[in-house]
């Protein structure tokens, strides 16, 4: 099922029978079975890499890997990106890339080994630039490492390690960028600075924990947070700085409640961190947050977002919240391409350029319309890949 509904997003701009031809398949996908004999034994692995679409330049989008990654999943993941970098006005394309298998059934060997198969199996499609990887759910700088260790060419993945490389920043830059536009929205739709704020974050991963450490150092009372092992509550605000240490939330002493109550706890922002489709219509009807970030990709199925929308709780789309990261992966690309340096400052300012820039537009566009903000970004962002396919003569 398609990420966008096309023929919704028409009503608002003009998509073509031909552009909507092309974007309701993807430009290219890709196979192979992975195989490593690793201790006397085989390891296999599934692994797919789709491009959804390259009319604004090459496929860009992370490498996830976990046991229960599928193909559809990769589609969906790969047509997010594609709006996502149209709407944050980045020359990339939407691609992503699934290798099906528990990370942690692997040894550090053995996962360096399994990544340098995926180099040489889709070893072509990396050297001439036509998809550029990078960190998802799963992986890692180190992963990306490896990948730059196998094709010897800096711009052909990002999310390195710094001194290989990679970016200053890079690796908080999707938490920066989601705590930026909490901030930005906080003063825009609710009338107050941050330190006026209470904020829950489901999920302490990657993402979710730098999200919660930014908010928390601007003065923001971030007052829970979860993770796969559990969930913590403060209401005085939890010491973020001190827990960022930890690895899993059973680690921390602090007071717990279940996981599934924190995404309806009466908080001023909720910030979905984690997996896809937790806030569904039974959920949303329950959500006390007087706004919605999305920091995971697709955390909000059709049916929630029309709940919360009916209940005038605004959902900043992921196509907007979390695309720090892509902007990111964009400075270090180029910065790889031109041999030019970046320190982090200018990281960070390069995404508060971006993403507050798309965060006006969409705000705007959707108090002219009175439509939802998910469906006035995508409108933004499919007009910026249509009008692309127009420059090229593709339509």
């Amino acid at each position: 099922m398609s990420v966008v509904d096309l023929e919704r997003v028409s009503k608002y701009t003009d998509v073509s029978t031909p552009a909507m031809q092309i974007l309701s398949r993807d430009d290219q996908e890709h196979y192979a079975n992975l195989n490593l004999k690793w201790d006397g034994k085989l390891i296999q692995a599934d692994a797919f890499v789709v491009f959804h679409s390259t009319v604004r330049g090459p496929a860009k989008g992370g490498i996830r890997m976990a046991e229960d990654v599928t193909l559809d999943e990769t589609r969906r993941l790969a047509e997010l990106m594609t709006y996502k970098c149209a709407l944050a006005r980045i020359p990339f394309g939407g691609g992503k890339s699934g290798i099906r298998i528990n990370p942690k059934s692997l040894t550090t060997e053995a996962r360096r080994d399994l990544v340098s198969e995926y180099v040489h199996v889709f070893g072509p499609i990396l050297a001439n630039g036509a998809y550029v990887p990078a960190p998802d759910i799963g992986t890692g700088p180190s992963d990306m490492a490896t990948i730059y260790g196998c094709t010897h060419i800096p711009e052909s993945v990002t999310g390195k390690p710094p001194r290989i490389g990679g970016l200053p920043g890079r690796e908080e830059a999707t938490g920066y960028g989601v705590a930026s536009i909490v901030k930005t929205a906080a003063a825009g739709m609710l009338k107050s600075d941050l330190k006026g704020i209470s904020i829950a974050v489901q999920g302490f991963g990657n993402v979710g924990r730098w999200t919660a450490r930014f908010l928390a150092e601007w003065g923001a009372r971030v007052v829970a947070v979860s993770d796969a092992t559990g969930a913590v509550y403060m209401d005085a605000g939890l010491p973020i700085a001190e827990m960022s240490a930890v690895r899993t939330l059973d680690e921390v002493a602090y007071p717990k409640i279940d996981r599934e109550s924190l995404l309806t706890l009466p908080v001023d922002v909720l910030v979905p961190a984690a997996i896809g489709g937790v806030l569904t219509g039974e959920v949303a009807s329950n959500v006390q947050a007087k706004l919605v970030v999305e920091a995971a990709n697709d955390p909000t199925t059709a049916e929630g977002d029309r709940v919360l929308f009916d209940r005038c709780i605004p959902v900043l789309p992921d196509i907007l919240a979390n695309a720090g990261g892509v902007v990111a992966s964009y400075i270090e690309w180029r910065q790889a391409k031109s041999g030019s340096l970046t320190d982090k400052l200018e990281t960070y300012q390069a995404i508060e350029k971006q993403l507050l820039s798309a965060y006006a537009n969409v705000v705007e566009y959707a108090g002219t319309e009175r439509i939802p903000h998910r469906l006035a970004a995508q409108v933004l962002a499919v007009n910026e890949v249509v009008e692309s396919m127009r420059d090229r003569g593709w339509i």
